[in-house]
């Protein structure tokens, strides 16, 4: 474990002295910030894949379903 020093606003340090006991809120503090790295990983995940789609050609459902069947063919 690793101490950090950070700088917050003072009324969220308000709010989280009111609302947090004194021995919980590194816990408080650690789930907030993992899940705030979470919703950005996943967010970058996502313009990733909006990326690819935009540069990968499109294929219509049925040109999926006779694709998906030559290569079935081929592996007989």
């Amino acid at each position: 474990m690793a101490k950090l020093n950070v700088s917050i606003d003072d009324q969220l340090r308000d709010e989280l002295f009111r609302l947090i006991p004194p021995r919980r809120r590194s816990q408080v503090v650690n789930e907030a910030l993992r899940h705030e790295l979470l919703r950005r990983k996943r967010r970058h995940a996502t313009d990733v894949v909006r990326s690819l789609r935009k540069r990968s050609a499109t294929l219509s459902g049925k040109e999926i379903v006779e694709a998906v069947r030559r290569d079935r063919a081929r592996a007989d």
